[in-house]
C-alpha cells in the first residue's frame, strides 16, 4: 500500500490516541520512512487536510454509514476519514481512493475492510457540494449547519463570531471558517541585520518588513542557519510591534515571559542586538526552554534563558533590578488563532479551557506588569481571537492596574511598521489580526506603558 497514506494514517492516530502534534510528529515519521518529495507532499496533505475537515468527514461518514462516528471503532473511523478526504478534497481517483482505504483497513482492522468498503463507495456517489448540502440539511440548527460544514466544533463557531461582531464585522464568519481551512504557506522571517534584504530572498511579505515566501522555503532556513526561520506573519508584527514602539535606547533590557518555542525570541533578540539592548527568555517548561536556547543560538547576543514560572518573576533575579523597559507576554492561550497551522486543536480545547486560560493570562499579566520598570512597555500577545482571551483578559487586568496603566495606539504602531496600511478594526488600542483578512494567524496584540 501507499507509504504516504500509511505516514498520514500513523499521525492521525497518534493525534488521536495520545494528543500528539502533527506539527511535530509529521516530519519525523516523513523522514523516517524516506518519503519521496512527491510522498511526503501527499503525506502532508492527507494529515493536514482530514485533521481540518474532520468534523465534516465524520458528519458524511456518519450519514453514509447509517450510525454515527462514536459507533465505529477508532482505527477504523481514522481510515474513513483518510478515504473520505481522498475522495471529497482531492483529484486522487475514485478506484484509488477506496482501493487504498481498503487495503489500509486490512492493515490495522482486518475485519472491518467490507464495511470500509460500503461506506467510501457511498461517500464517492455525491461530491463534495453534495454532501455540504445534504449535512447542512441534516444538522439541527444554524449554527450546528456552519459548524458542520466548515468543521469547526459549535462553541468555537460562537466564539469565532463574537470575535468578528466586536469589530462589527460579523458577515465574515464564513471566510474566516473557510480561511482556517486552507493550507497556509510556509511564512519565513529573515532576522533584521543578520539574514540580509528579504527582498533578496524570496517574496516580500505583504505587511511585515521582515518576512518573505520562497519556493524551497526548508532549503532556505537550511542554507542561512537558523537567521531565516518559519514564523507566520502576525507573530513577526506582534514582536516587532514591542520593539519598535519607540526607538530603542543603548542599554536597554527586555524580558520574554513565554519564551517556547523561539520564534518571537529570536527577532526580538535580533532586534535587541540591533539596537544596543539585551533580552532575557523564560520558559516554564524545560524541553521548550531548550527549543528557545536553540532558537537564539544563530543571534550573536548572549541570550539567558531561565526556566520557571512566569507568575513568579523577579527582575532581580533576572539581572534587572529596577525593572525591564520592554516585555513580551506571549500568552498560553487555546491557539484558535492557528487552526491553520495545528488543526487537531480545535478537537482538543473545550469551553471549559477558556476559564482557566484567562485565569492563568491575568496572573502571568500581573506579574509582567511588576516586572515592568517606570515608563516600560508591556506587549500583552495572544494566538487566539476569542474574546475572553483578548479584550477580557487585557480589560480586567487594565482595571486592576488603574491608573498606573496606559494603553498605547497599537494600531498605529503597528500601521507603522507594515508595509501597506492593514485592513484593521476596532478602537485602535488594540490589533486584532485574522487569517481571512491578513493571510495571517489570528494574532491578538495590544501595548501598555507603566507610568
Amino acid at each position: 500500500m501507499s507509504p504516504a497514506r500509511l505516514v498520514a494514517y500513523d499521525v492521525i492516530a497518534a493525534v488521536r490516541d495520545s494528543d500528539a502534534y502533527a506539527n511535530l510528529l509529521l516530519p519525523a515519521r516523513i523522514e523516517r520512512a524516506r518519503l519521496s518529495e512527491a510522498d511526503a507532499a501527499l503525506a502532508t496533505e492527507l494529515t493536514y487536510g482530514t485533521l481540518r475537515r474532520q468534523g465534516f468527514y465524520d458528519a458524511v461518514i456518519a450519514i453514509a454509514a447509517g450510525r454515527p462516528v462514536d459507533a465505529v471503532d477508532a482505527p477504523v473511523l481514522d481510515v474513513l476519514r483518510l478515504g473520505a478526504h481522498q475522495l471529497l478534497s482531492t483529484r486522487v481517483a475514485t478506484h484509488a481512493a477506496v482501493n487504498e482505504s481498503v487495503a489500509l483497513a486490512r492493515r490495522v482492522a482486518p475485519a472491518a475492510a467490507g464495511f470500509v468498503n460500503a461506506v467510501l463507495r457511498t461517500v464517492s456517489r455525491r461530491e463534495s457540494d453534495g454532501w455540504r448540502e445534504l449535512v447542512a440539511e441534516e444538522a439541527g440548527s444554524p449554527d450546528q449547519a456552519l459548524a458542520a460544514v466548515h468543521s469547526h466544533p459549535r462553541w468555537v463557531v460562537r466564539a469565532l463570531r463574537a470575535g468578528l461582531e466586536r469589530e462589527g464585522r460579523g458577515d465574515e464568519l464564513v471566510a474566516l471558517l473557510e480561511a482556517d481551512n486552507a493550507s497556509p504557506r510556509v511564512n519565513l522571517a529573515a532576522l533584521p541585520g543578520l539574514a540580509g534584504d528579504p527582498e533578496a530572498l524570496g517574496e516580500p511579505d505583504r505587511y511585515s518588513p521582515v518576512g518573505l515566501t520562497a519556493d524551497r522555503p526548508l532549503a532556505l532556513v537550511a542554507e542561512h542557519h537558523g537567521r531565516v526561520r518559519v514564523q507566520d506573519e502576525g507573530s513577526q508584527l506582534a514582536a516587532l510591534a514591542l520593539s519598535r514602539v519607540a526607538p530603542v535606547r543603548d542599554g536597554e533590557r527586555w524580558l520574554d515571559v513565554c519564551a517556547g518555542p523561539g520564534g518571537k525570541t529570536a527577532l526580538l533578540a535580533a532586534e535587541a542586538l540591533a539596537g544596543g539592548a539585551s533580552l532575557v527568555a523564560n520558559e516554564v517548561v524545560p524541553a521548550r526552554a531548550e527549543l528557545v536556547r536553540r532558537a537564539v543560538a544563530p543571534v550573536p547576543l548572549e541570550v539567558p534563558v531561565h526556566e520557571g514560572d512566569g507568575r513568579e518573576l523577579d527582575p532581580a533575579a533576572l539581572g534587572a533590578p529596577g525593572g525591564f523597559d520592554r516585555i513580551l507576554l506571549d500568552a498560553p492561550c487555546t491557539g484558535l488563532g492557528a487552526l491553520r497551522r495545528r488543526p487537531e486543536a480545535r478537537w482538543r480545547k473545550t469551553p471549559a479551557d477558556v476559564a482557566e486560560l484567562t485565569a492563568l493570562q491575568g496572573d502571568l499579566a500581573d506579574a509582567a506588569f511588576r516586572a515592568l520598570a517606570p515608563g516600560g512597555v508591556l506587549a500583552y500577545v495572544t494566538c487566539s481571537p476569542h474574546t475572553a482571551e483578548t479584550h477580557g483578559t487585557l480589560g480586567r487586568a487594565l482595571e486592576r492596574w488603574g491608573a498606573a496603566a496606559e494603553q498605547l495606539d497599537t494600531a498605529g504602531i503597528v500601521q507603522a511598521l507594515s508595509r501597506p496600511p492593514l485592513d484593521l478594526a476596532g478602537d485602535g488600542r488594540t490589533v486584532q489580526l485574522w487569517p481571512h483578512r491578513h493571510g495571517t494567524d489570528a494574532m491578538f496584540i495590544a501595548l501598555v506603558r507603566k507610568r
